[in-house]
């Protein structure tokens, strides 16, 4: 008797292992790892100008037009003319301090041949830490220069007329810059522009992002040739500096 019950027992634990052999195992499923909030935006994405960065990500390049500023603008900054091509235009990338004492990037575009000039210049400023307002392309407002001027942008090359003339402007050969329309207003008469601006009138009273004479702005600028609106006779136009044809 005891010999039959020890041979049922090993039979019955001979089958639970081979049971326990061939049953399928259930797999616990790896652990999904949750996207990161912190990855960075596809390569492919352009950037988006102006740009917030860290003072030691600061950039000043010039370079020809790539292909996708070139649509951008035809059309609405640049149209066919008998004066300057696509080709004859550089893309500016530059660094600059912002009113908030933050750092930006941004971009403008101006001649070839001043090109260089600016990229030095803006760099000067922003070791300066001379605050800009703004600096994006003035597609950004149809190029309308009016509406760039009240949103405080500092912009350069723009194909039209100097206001209330049949001229063209410095800025339609891509051989002028604005800088901080808000602080240096152009003036004519009584006509003041930006119209927010008649507060900056009195240009003794010097403020942030103002141009003075002897001001790093101003030396910037005259250092290298340049000439300021400010020290025009008639329309003065505080915001504007140009360099003249050689």
């Amino acid at each position: 008797m005891l010999r039959k019950n020890l041979c049922i027992l090993l039979c019955a634990l001979f089958l639970s292992l081979a049971f326990g052999a061939c049953a399928p195992q259930s797999e616990t499923p790896p652990k999904q790892e949750e996207p990161s909030s912190s990855q960075p935006a596809s390569a492919s994405q352009p950037t988006a100008y102006p740009c917030k960065i860290k003072k030691e990500q600061a950039l000043f390049k010039a370079e020809p037009l790539p292909e996708e500023t070139r649509r951008k603008i035809t059309g609405v900054s640049w149209v066919e003319n008998e004066h300057i091509s696509l080709d004859d235009l550089s893309l500016l990338t530059i660094a600059y301090c912002g009113f908030d004492g933050e750092y930006y990037l941004g971009q403008m575009i101006a001649a070839n041949e001043v090109a260089q000039d600016l990229t030095e210049i803006f760099k000067e400023l922003f070791a300066e830490a001379f605050p800009i307002e703004k600096i994006q392309l003035i597609e950004a407002y149809g190029a309308d220069d009016n509406l760039s001027m009240a949103d405080n942008n500092s912009s350069a090359f723009c194909y039209r007329v100097i206001d209330g003339t049949d001229y063209l402007s410095n800025h339609s050969f891509g051989r002028a810059v604005d800088i901080n329309p808000l602080q240096n207003p152009y003036v004519r008469g009584e006509l003041v522009q930006p119209d927010a601006s008649a507060d900056y009138l009195d240009r003794e009273n010097v403020r942030p992002g103002m141009i003075a004479p002897g001001g790093c702005c101003y030396n910037a600028f005259i250092s290298r040739g340049w000439e300021w609106g400010g020290d025009w006779t008639g329309p003065i136009d505080y915001q504007h500096f140009e360099k003249p044809q050689e």
